[in-house]
């Protein structure tokens, strides 16, 4: 199991209908096929200056490749993503 997670901040004004947008928009990701537990998360933590995250889980090495390549994803990094997200990490994990 891989567990993808990513903290970002968004250029947008924080409790503005364009957060609020961008945010519903990432829902498009949780249905893509081999995507599981998917979340939107607000990052609380005063040792962060991340506002959100998004955590998922894929299966495999496999699906998470498949995740990366599906269009509603690529879509998504496109023409939401990119122009909206001023910085992000990207982390993603296995079990040990």
């Amino acid at each position: 199991m891989i567990r993808h997670t990513v903290s970002f901040a968004l250029k947008h004004p924080a409790g503005s209908d364009a957060e609020r947008a961008f945010l519903e928009a990432a829902m498009v990701l949780a249905a893509i096929p081999g995507v599981g537990r998917f979340e939107r998360l607000r990052q609380v933590s005063a040792k962060s200056d991340f506002t959100f995250g998004f955590s998922m889980e894929f299966a495999d090495q496999a699906a998470y490749d498949a995740y990366n390549a599906h269009p509603d994803h690529v879509a998504f990094v496109r023409d939401r993503w990119v122009p909206e997200v001023e910085r992000f990490q990207e982390l993603d994990y296995i079990a040990l």
